[in-house]
């Protein structure tokens, strides 16, 4: 077997892109998307079409009701590919906003359920801010199961699983590139902070009893997901996915729940929560700069969008 159908044995493979070609072609469970990969989709020729019918169908609607459907439309086509759910990320301009960030979370499971499509098929995307996690809180008690994207600690994590939050994204690769950045470092292996990040998370949530699905993300190399194997699940690009399905090098299965693991619980409330996050520059940093680099795509996202409505 090669490296992709060696991992498939101990975690759940997730596609990390918009591109249904390669969905097609490597057999993930599930998929995520974000505005920087719907951004990147539909400027590709196959994937035009997608965008000028939900212009075409927009009937007077604004720009941000287009964007929805087109989010939508991209979901209900992965969806043909993927036996299992689909990632749909909120506007992250709204990361501040719970009240926002709920509405909207309803209305795109409205949409995707007109659609024909079952609220258990989708997870809707938020970023991990405080806002954001009590945002997830409230759609979670409605059946809308949620992704809190864009976590880089273990307070993050923490707050999203005592919200009862179905899944969450630990970013591995963002974490490496600041340290790196840092520390001038270039980390391998078990070495690497951000796979380190994830397995401390992993085990917090086994020692301490939490259903909320651990899913490392933002990879730069393929050494990062094989340390990760064993993890709930890892959404992968297709660049990586590729390189591991050209790859027959053995794959260990290198996270397994250990209930002695030294790990004290740690209690998190709103203050406690951003006082946290402030101490922790790197998590401060990248949070914030994850944000405005969506906010940048889906702005450019909606910019096309008008240029197209002239």
């Amino acid at each position: 077997m090669n490296q992709l159908e060696q991992l498939k044995q101990y975690t759940t493979v997730v596609a990390d892109t918009g591109d249904f070609q390669s969905i097609k072609a490597y057999a993930p469970q599930d998929a995520t998307t974000n505005p920087s990969l719907i951004l990147k989709a539909v400027q590709k020729p196959e994937y035009r079409p997608l965008l000028e019918k939900a212009v075409a169908d927009a009937n007077g609607a604004s720009t941000e009701a287009i964007v929805d459907s087109l989010l939508i439309a991209f979901g209900v086509e992965i969806l043909k590919y993927v036996p299992g759910r689909v990632s749909t990320e909120i506007d992250a301009a709204l990361s501040f906003d719970t009240e926002a960030t709920v509405a909207k979370g309803r209305e795109l499971i409205a949409l995707y359920e007109k659609n024909g499509v079952a609220r258990e098929r989708v997870l809707i995307k938020i970023a991990s801010t405080w806002e954001g996690i009590r945002a997830a809180e409230i759609l979670e008690k409605e059946g809308i199961r949620c992704n809190l994207t864009l976590l880089f600690s273990l307070c993050q994590a923490v707050a999203c699983a005592e919200a009862g939050v179905q899944l969450i994204s630990p970013f591995v690769g963002r974490i490496y590139d600041w340290y790196k950045k840092s520390t001038g470092t270039d980390y391998t292996g078990a070495d690497d902070p951000g796979v380190q990040s994830v397995k401390r998370i992993y085990q917090y949530y086994r020692k301490f009893g939490y259903d909320t699905e651990v899913m490392g993300a933002s990879f730069r190399n393929t050494s990062q997901i094989l340390e990760l194997s064993g993890c709930d699940l890892l959404t992968i690009s297709p660049d990586l996915l590729q390189k591991l399905a050209d790859s027959d090098a053995p794959v260990e299965r290198k996270l397994v729940a250990d209930a002695n693991a030294d790990i004290a619980k740690i209690a998190v409330d709103e203050k406690s929560f951003r006082f946290m996050l402030n101490e922790d520059a790197m998590t401060t940093e990248k949070l914030a700069e994850g944000i405005r680099a969506f906010v940048a795509d889906s702005l450019k996202l909606k910019k096309m969008i008008e240029e197209m409505m002239k």
